[in-house]
């Protein structure tokens, strides 16, 4: 393989790279070192399946490749786990890693694991950190981190020091280039800015696609809604995917498709497969073939492939892959290190959990507004909730805001209260909004930048599956809802959780501690 071609092998697929010319370099000379992190936090799921495409590419392409599970940076995740429980889930995540490679072809004798502890406490490493510390301002370092660490007004000191940790990594790992999802590139960005400042030389960097949720957000290991785990049942696995994000003809939003492209179809070319089936009773017209996945992509753009059968065709692949993970998986010892390392929450902790996580809230987009044809008070609108139909909603908005004020609006919507009529209108949700204190000014919730219709609502250390109905005679709403306030920095919380999507907090506009309804 000429460099040009193992250049082209390592890119490939990419979202974006800095450094090619870098990369070109090095290839005249001898193959390139990467290396590519993971805190060791929540389970890994199916979006972990993207990098794993990437790896096997770099091996390839004749790369030395090393994996580093970053046990401190996950403890620096506001010490959500204490280091036994840290050491545990790095053991989980060597198993799951090896496990996933392993089911792609990936020789893992070619791959270098490493754990950042190992090296991170060494005297020389703690030195040069002290030295950043003493170079990089406060701005600098929230601003690397803006993507992947939590914002708050106040932060941790843990999360300005995370980006200068993994600055340090490269030269410590030895390596050319550093390879992670495009949700990194403040902190690859900063790393190439600051690690010449302590004679290091400026390395590449790589950033992968990030996989798309189930309800068309982030696949994120916090919200169980958005995401497969590598050990979900074939059952779940196809009930969570009927149940995905996928609107007939939308390319452009579609987790189904980015799975297929970034996934699948690289997999099948290692493979010297490019024809993608899906198969169907001959009755519904018998297997649909594809070469390539363009003909898949154009085929459901021009609304020749059903969504259905997208779905399908995608379980079916998926329930391959993931199929040799459980098997793994079913090793006694790995069973008792999976109880171990992510131990079920205490009975006070799941009970608290089972209240707020029954709620199902997820971010709506107003599509029409209408007065109410028999209520001066009221609105009639028209919600996306990220479903095939928007829902039909009934609020007491009319005297606060115009339907111009309204109208194409990002909001919040709780969706599992039971429908009620409101003066002659079946209303199917409830829009969530802050108000004042004595109730003469009102205003939407705002979700995160980026948000799309469908986007989940969680509350972190509280995940659960939400009731499809919430049962009116056990007064959950009225239970949780008195316990719904903003806070001081305007963001919305319940007791003092923040209300949550895979892209951030959700704020009021102006109204600090206010009622949120």
């Amino acid at each position: 393989m000429t460099p040009e071609e193992k250049f082209d092998l390592i890119t490939r697929n990419l979202q974006e790279y800095l450094g090619g010319d870098e990369m070109k370099k090095i290839l005249q000379e001898r193959d390139l070192k990467v290396y590519w992190g993971t805190a060791t936090t929540g389970k890994p799921h199916i979006g972990y399946f993207v990098p794993m495409t990437k790896l096997a590419d770099f091996l390839q392409a004749g790369c030395h490749v090393t994996v580093l599970f970053a046990d401190l940076h996950a403890y620096l995740d506001n010490m959500k786990a204490p280091w036994e429980l840290l050491r545990l889930r790095t053991k989980y995540y060597e198993a799951a890693i090896k496990a996933m490679l392993t089911s792609i072809g990936v020789p893992i004798d070619k791959l270098k694991f490493v754990v950042g502890s190992s090296y991170q406490l060494s005297e020389k490493y703690t030195l040069d950190v002290y030295k950043m510390l003493a170079l990089v301002t406060e701005r600098d370092a929230k601003k690397a981190g803006a993507e992947v660490v939590k914002q708050v007004e106040s932060p941790y000191m843990s999360g300005l020091v995370y980006p200068l940790l993994q600055a340090l990594d490269e030269e410590y790992l030895d390596v050319d280039m550093q390879f992670g999802g495009v949700d990194q590139r403040k902190i690859f960005t900063f790393a190439r800015e600051s690690l010449p400042l302590l004679g290091y030389k400026k390395r590449s960097h790589l950033m992968n696609v990030m996989l798309g949720g189930l309800s068309g957000s982030k696949m994120s290991s916090s919200d169980p809604d958005s995401k497969i785990d590598l050990l979900d049942d074939e059952k779940s696995i196809r009930k969570k995917l009927a149940k995905a994000f996928c609107e007939e003809g939308n390319v452009e939003d579609n987790p189904i498709l980015s799975f297929l492209k970034v996934v699948i179809f690289p997999l099948m070319s290692l493979k010297g497969e490019d024809t993608f089936v899906i198969k169907r009773p001959e009755k519904f017209g018998g297997d649909i073939r594809f070469v390539g996945f363009n003909a898949v992509f154009q085929a459901f753009q021009d609304k020749k492939l059903h969504p259905a059968d997208l779905k399908s065709g995608a379980a079916d692949a998926l329930c391959a892959l993931l199929a040799p993970i459980r098997k793994t998986f079913e090793d006694p010892e790995l069973v008792e290190l999976t109880k171990k390392a992510y131990p079920p929450a205490e009975k006070d902790k799941k009970a608290a959990a089972s209240i707020i996580s029954k709620l199902d809230i997820v971010v709506g987009k107003i599509i029409e507004v209408q007065n109410h044809p028999d209520a001066d008070s009221l609105y009639v609108e028209k919600i996306d909730c990220g479903e095939a139909e928007p829902r039909t909603v009934v609020s007491g908005l009319r005297k606060y805001m115009t339907t111009e004020e309204m109208q194409d609006k990002h909001i919040l919507v709780l969706k599992n209260l039971k429908p009620a009529n409101m003066r002659g209108v079946k209303s199917q949700a409830m829009v969530l909004c802050a108000s004042n204190a004595d109730g003469s000014k009102v205003e939407f919730l705002v979700p995160p930048a980026g948000s799309v219709a469908g986007d989940r609502v969680y509350f972190e250390g509280h995940e659960g599956k939400p009731d499809d109905q919430l049962n009116p005679k056990k007064k959950i709403w009225e239970t949780v809802q008195p316990e719904f306030k903003t806070r001081d920095d305007l963001v919305a919380v319940w007791k003092d959780v923040e209300f949550r999507t895979s892209k951030g907090v959700v704020k009021s506009a102006s109204l600090v501690a206010a009622n949120i309804k």
